[in-house]
């Protein structure tokens, strides 16, 4: 199985550079998010690869995400900061396929959609990456496998 977990680190990095400003990024594999309140967008992956990717963000990381976003204060994970996460989530997929391009794989995602914490498929092949800016946590639950 291809090594999912690095274009998934360099993708949010890339990102997180690139529309944020945020530089001082760290990472390490991750068992689960914390429990608390937490905002979970799926991205499906079609192809040589399928599953989906959950990107779980603390409320008080997706504030900050979108606050440095919009220029403007939130407190509350309304459908203005939804979309905006489901959008950074949407970016950093696209990113993560072109990489895998490289690799010879090739892959489509599909549209964004809110998850419960628990809800999907139990699959074989799971890497959780937890990465830490001064935003906050992010953690991205890579449910990927090779397409039969």
């Amino acid at each position: 199985m291809t090594d999912l977990y690095t274009p998934f680190l360099e993708a949010t990095r890339n990102v997180f550079l690139l529309m944020l400003d945020l530089s001082d990024i760290s990472d390490r594999p991750a068992e689960r998010l914390g429990s608390g309140e937490e905002l979970d967008v799926s991205i499906g992956f079609i192809g040589d690869l399928k599953g989906e990717v959950i990107y779980r963000l603390p409320h008080q990381t997706s504030l900050g995400i979108v606050t440095i976003m919009s220029g403007m204060e939130f407190d509350a994970v309304d459908e203005f900061v939804t979309s905006a996460i489901s959008e950074i989530a949407n970016i950093i997929s696209g990113n993560v396929l072109t990489m895998l391009a490289e690799k010879d794989l090739t892959c489509d995602i599909l549209p964004p959609v809110l998850k419960s914490p628990d809800d999907g498929e139990d699959y074989k092949n799971r890497n959780n990456i937890l990465i830490t800016s001064e935003v906050g946590d992010v953690c991205l639950d890579i449910r990927l496998e090779l397409a039969k």
